[in-house]
């Protein structure tokens, strides 16, 4: 698909994902074909729906990886039957929410199919497996107008690239954006069932019990973050149980996985060791929530300052989400913490010499005996004393969107192997001020490969001509995603593909 004025970017050859999203404007024009247009940031007389707090959304994602997709999981249902239903690399496309959520039914059925053939005894989250997992539940979900996340109709747009995987889920008629990166290692089996299942088990896990109502709190849209700790207890409670909801979902989604995992280990002892790390990003009117486990970050563009003289100068990175690698002085005194009666607990700056990441999905080779025990030779970890070596625990942030928040970038660790939060802002910054009809997530991209040919002693079109999996030696699998956010107030112009 050709940019506006049938411009390309260097890399656009080369992408595997690359979508657009843009609210609808006054007169009603939403952007979902393959065409691309400039988008404008709203000035001060216009106002974008009053649900929504996002101009539009960006995605791009490029490959390094050679990997199969080995989706073959739960013989062959998320990867045959699921994942189609989700994935629309190319562009954003209507589909209709499904009421009794049919993803998770059918994923249910079939681990409990031959559940009474298994040793699948609950992780170290046993409690939260006994009580919450889709094992053991009916997955009857709440209707429309019962529960949050749950409109008649999304606008869905994502997919692979190597081991990554992207998803962005929209509904504009009800005020919120979901956007999530599973940045797979080891394989791509763990992506793929983040990519297939969560967004739904997240849903679910938002609406079990007393549904979590969905209408926005129009009197709270323009409050700053001490006003809003002011508000009603129940502003503050809804707030709370979208975070405790996320992170209740991921431990299911991972007991579910790891239950899988022992389901089919003898026939494919691989999948103890693939893993992936989660990013997930809720824009729910003016409230931004995230969830991470792993490397992967989401970074906020605020103006700070109150002149507009020189917004470059004003604009600052501000890092909404935690790295979880041994490069962070605090996971590492976690792990030697956690683990003082194993001398061996990091090795060579790795987990166990395995993993530079200190949380992460899946991986249950570091989780639990028994699945380490089905590996072989070299790959198999000797002295696996304490186990988990890898925690499952996520980082939980809340974020107030005020009129100086401009953007987010949301994107997997490969992008700041060669960049700073700061180089990101700026680079989104000066792409979506210059007037041209560059798209900022593919304009990130095409900047990360000029560096890295640069970095290797190669031209651009010889880092090109590299193919996956040698090219993993020069860069990683990269995806990224912008939103820019619609209360800032400042006139500046994007444009994206929509």
């Amino acid at each position: 698909m050709v940019l506006r004025g049938g411009a390309m970017t260097n890399t656009e050859a080369d992408l595997q994902v690359s979508f657009g999203y843009q609210c609808n404007d006054k007169n009603n024009n939403m952007g979902l074909s393959g065409v691309s247009k400039g988008v404008n940031i709203p000035h001060q007389n216009k106002k974008i729906p009053k649900t929504s707090s996002f101009t539009c959304l960006s995605g791009a994602a490029l490959s390094a990886n050679a990997t199969l997709a080995n989706t073959n999981i739960l013989n062959g249902l998320i990867g045959e039957e699921i994942l189609p239903e989700w994935d629309s690399p190319n562009s954003f496309r209507r589909v209709p929410s499904s009421p009794t959520l049919s993803k998770l039914d059918m994923l249910s059925s079939s681990l409990q199919s031959t559940i009474s053939n298994l040793s699948c005894s609950p992780s170290y989250h046993s409690d939260l497996f006994e009580n919450d997992s889709l094992l053991f539940k009916p997955m009857s979900a709440p209707s429309r107008s019962e529960g949050f996340l749950g409109t008649m109709e999304l606008q869905v747009a994502g997919g692979a690239a190597g081991e990554d995987r992207v998803q962005a889920v929209c509904s504009e008629e009800d005020g919120w954006l979901f956007c999530a990166i599973y940045d797979g290692f080891n394989g791509r089996d763990a992506a793929d069932f983040l990519a297939g299942t969560f967004y739904d088990t997240i849903a679910y896990n938002l609406n079990a019990g007393a549904p979590l109502l969905c209408s926005l709190d129009k009197n709270c849209d323009d409050l700053n973050q001490s006003q809003l700790d002011n508000k009603p207890e129940s502003t503050k409670q809804f707030q709370q149980r979208v975070l405790d909801s996320l992170e209740g979902a991921l431990n299911q989604a991972e007991n579910d996985f790891l239950c899988m995992v022992e389901q089919e280990m003898d026939d494919r002892p691989d999948l103890v060791s693939v893993g992936s790390c989660v990013l997930v990003v809720l824009l729910h009117g003016n409230d931004l929530y995230t969830l991470n486990l792993g490397d992967s970050r989401a970074v906020l563009a605020t103006y700070d300052g109150s002149n507009d003289i020189n917004w470059e100068k004003d604009l600052k990175a501000s890092q909404l989400t935690d790295s979880h690698t041994l490069e962070n002085e605090i996971e590492k005194a976690r792990i030697i913490q956690e683990h003082q009666d194993d001398p061996n607990a990091i090795v060579m700056g790795r987990v166990k010499g395995k993993l530079k990441v200190t949380r992460a999905f899946g991986v249950g080779y570091l989780k639990k005996a028994n699945l380490n025990d089905a590996l072989m030779g070299i790959l198999r970890v000797r002295d696996l004393r304490s186990p988990p070596y890898i925690s499952t625990q996520p980082s939980l942030n809340f974020h107030r969107i005020s009129r100086n928040d401009h953007f987010v970038v949301i994107a997997s660790d490969g992008l700041f192997d060669f960049f700073s939060n700061e180089e990101v802002v700026m680079l989104v910054h000066s792409c979506i001020t210059d007037g041209t009809s560059t798209d900022p997530a593919k304009f990130l991209l095409d900047q990360l490969v000029s560096r890295a040919a640069k970095t290797a002693g190669f031209s651009t079109e010889e880092l090109k001509s590299v193919p996956a999996g040698r090219r993993r030696k020069y860069h990683d699998d990269v995806t990224v995603m912008v939103i820019i956010l619609g209360t800032n107030q400042r006139a500046v112009k994007a444009s994206t593909r929509v």
